[in-house]
């Protein structure tokens, strides 16, 4: 790896490298760093961060490849996303030449090292793991690509040599940037750090504890199959229809129709023998039961655990409609509340599993505040779970002291997120202070010009008008009300401004909103708009007085303001009268997975809240990615195109970066009249 231009993080020529850098930053210089995430495992992209001395470390660009490539989570070499980055470098009078280094997402030679050690370990069952080329997230002739990054990208930027790259362990990457980011203060008492994964380069799960400035490595399982990321991919494909990737949040959602009570379910205490709860918070694969160790895609049940779940699905039988997990066929295919029963049995035992791990993280570092990290910490309900689990009466008995658990998850907990975590850790490395915690997710790419959007509408047969600028407070206060006024009358629209958000969750950028209090429009939302399962919840967007009234917001989450709950990474539980006043985001047990918006982070999303107070009476929106079957709208013309795709989206608002909206809808046959009659309506109410 050192020959093909790769470094390790404890090698000489880092140490050099570190110790030059250290110097530019001490003589008041600012340092920029490029984490990326190289081709070969999933989720690709590169993140820009700016270092001083001063402030710390600060994040300018996070792009994601799926963006730029509309190949979800993909594994190819990050083309786009390097050449966005280039023009973000040069609108600050920067280019390629001026990073100071280019750092890894994951430790290479260790994760090799652990992939082969974990064939051999399994042997001779282990030996069926090489006749795995690829999966959703591993392509191994993208790992090849991985191997040629340094020449790659000196031959993309015309560069004089190659790029060397630094190489920063995975789970550390995830650790450190989700720490720091965090509003935690770890100067008085200690914070611990759980990154729950489907793998890394040593393990799948590694605990850490950060007191007065520094982070330790605690633990790591070391081991790539005792991972719950890999159990809960695994049932929920085999079970619910899926791929790897798209599984997961699916199973989640279906899971809230299944039976959630422990004493009652009738596959929980079966299924939960699939993990073996060790001592000291250890989680291991019981071998006699999942096979996935050894041949995770065609055959992952050994016989004990087909006796319980039925055999599993096939890869060629995943996305066939017969097989995919519906409820809407509850009604009339009768094993359907059987499958949704077993989903709600494996979101039981993963939440099981995560009380456990988190049990022995409390206990071992005394510490009452969590960092939790890693995709598994996209699940949301799980995330509730753990902050109503570990309560007073626990902390009591296990700490000897009045406290709850205070949580907290970044907006990018899973791979989009290390390439941030690379740079990050880096500047730690270097000397640089913490820097600022994370307020909000706006870091996806640069804002449209206007003339990109002109350019993608005049090349179609879209139909666009120009219809305000949000540039002044008088200007967005317009716009604003006019997207109440149009999701008041049941419209569904989207909103496409500024940088996207970086992570999986539409939070205001790249959104479709639409009308909380209209009980149909979760229906015609997942049927006419995004083209997906009725299983599939919405989420709900709201001012913080919003989200106080019509939802439980737990004290565990309440640090910086209610900071945890800005990124739909954590549910809350719905106040009784939620369900008749907003039933569009209430799922169907009871729970929302809330995004509170912020004046100062978003002003016109803000402003739209504001105005849907005034129109329908709550400050609350139904919140869903701006997509159809991809990633989400990235570019100008990514977004045109998913609005030619969704035939029920009445509506698209296009904001350029000097501030100027362009409405854009269906055209000529396709036009409903829908959008011309609500803008000649809304003008007409305002004189």
């Amino acid at each position: 790896m050192t020959l093909a231009g790769f470094h390790a993080n404890d090698s000489h020529f880092t140490a050099r490298r570190i110790a030059a850098i250290r110097a530019k930053l001490e003589r008041g210089e600012t340092v920029y760093l490029a984490g990326l995430g190289l081709p070969g495992t999933h989720n690709s992209g590169v993140a820009l961060v700016e270092v001083t001395q001063a402030h710390g470390p600060r994040l300018i660009v996070n792009n994601e490849e799926e963006r730029f490539s509309g190949d979800k989570h993909t594994t190819r070499y990050p083309r786009g996303a390097l050449d966005a980055l280039r023009v973000t470098l040069q609108a600050m009078g920067r280019d390629i030449g001026d990073i100071d280094a280019s750092l890894t997402s994951w430790d290479y030679p260790d994760l090799l090292g652990t992939l082969v050690r974990s064939v051999v370990e399994e042997l001779p069952d282990g030996l069926k793991l090489l006749r795995t080329k690829n999966s959703v997230s591993f392509d191994a002739r993208s790992f090849e690509q991985m191997t040629r990054m340094p020449k790659l990208l000196r031959k993309q930027f015309g560069l004089a040599a190659r790029v060397p790259l630094l190489m920063m362990p995975h789970h550390d990457n995830h650790a450190w940037f989700s720490f720091a980011a965090s509003p935690f203060d770890d100067s008085t008492e200690p914070v611990a750090i759980a990154v729950l994964d489907g793998t890394g380069d040593q393990g799948s799960i590694s605990l850490y504890v950060a007191e007065r400035g520094e982070m330790r490595r605690l633990y790591c399982n070391d081991s790539v199959f005792d991972s719950l990321g890999a159990f809960y991919s695994v049932i929920s494909s085999t079970q619910g229809g899926w791929t790897w990737l798209s599984s997961e949040g699916r199973y989640m959602g279906a899971a809230a129709w299944g039976d959630m009570d422990r004493k009652t379910n009738p596959y929980y205490a079966r299924l939960r023998e699939v993990l073996d709860f060790g001592a000291n918070g250890e989680v291991r694969l019981n071998r006699a039961m999942g096979n996935w160790y050894c041949d995770p895609f065609e055959r992952p049940y050994k016989q004990a655990l087909i006796d319980l779940l039925g055999e599993p699905l096939k890869p060629d039988q995943l996305w066939n409609p017969d097989a995919v997990l519906r409820v809407e066929d509850i009604a009339h295919r009768p094993d359907t509340q059987d499958r949704l029963d077993k989903a709600a049995a494996t979101q039981l035992v993963f939440e099981d599993a995560m009380i456990h791990i988190v049990d022995h993280l409390l206990r071992t570092t005394g510490a009452h505040r969590l960092v939790l990290t890693g995709g598994i910490a996209l699940n949301a309900l799980g995330n509730m779970r753990l902050l109503q689990h570990f309560n007073e009466a626990w902390f009591a008995r296990a700490q000897g002291r009045k406290a709850n658990l205070h949580l907290w998850v970044p907006p990018t907990p899973g791979d989009p997120g290390v390439t941030i975590g690379a740079a990050w850790m880096f500047a730690h490395l270097i000397g640089a202070p913490r820097g600022e915690p994370m307020n909000h997710a706006f870091f996806c790419g640069d804002a449209p010009a206007p003339n990109d959007i002109a350019a993608a509408l005049q090349a179609t047969d879209i139909a666009f008008e120009p219809i305000g600028d949000i540039s002044t407070p008088e200007g967005r206060d317009a716009v604003a009300d006019l997207m109440a006024f149009m999701v008041a009358q049941s419209g569904i629209i989207a909103l496409y401004q500024g940088a996207a958000e970086t992570g999986p969750r539409a939070l205001g950028h790249r959104s479709i909103l639409a009308n909380p209090c209209d009980a149909a429009t979760r229906e015609r939302l997942n049927e006419r708009v995004k083209y997906r399962e009725a299983i599939r919840p919405l989420a709900p967007m709201a001012t913080l007085e919003a989200a106080q009234e019509y939802f439980d917001l737990l004290e565990g989450a309440s640090d910086a303001d209610y900071n945890a709950y800005n990124y739909m990474v954590l549910t809350a539980q719905s106040k009784p009268h939620a369900r008749e006043k907003i039933p569009a985001v209430i799922h169907a047990d009871g729970t929302g997975r809330i995004q509170i918006v912020r004046a100062q982070d978003d002003p016109l999303t803000y402003a739209y809240l504001q105005a849907l107070g005034r129109h329908i009476g709550v400050e609350l929106s139904v919140n869903t990615s701006f997509n159809v079957a991809g990633p989400i709208a990235q570019t100008p013309q990514q977004a045109v195109e998913t609005l030619r795709r969704s035939a029920g989206l009445d509506v698209v608002l296009m904001v350029a970066s000097d501030g100027t909206v362009t409405a854009a809808w269906h055209g000529g046959t396709r036009d409903s009249g829908r959008f011309t009659d609500w803008l000649s309506r809304w003008r007409l109410s305002r004189g």
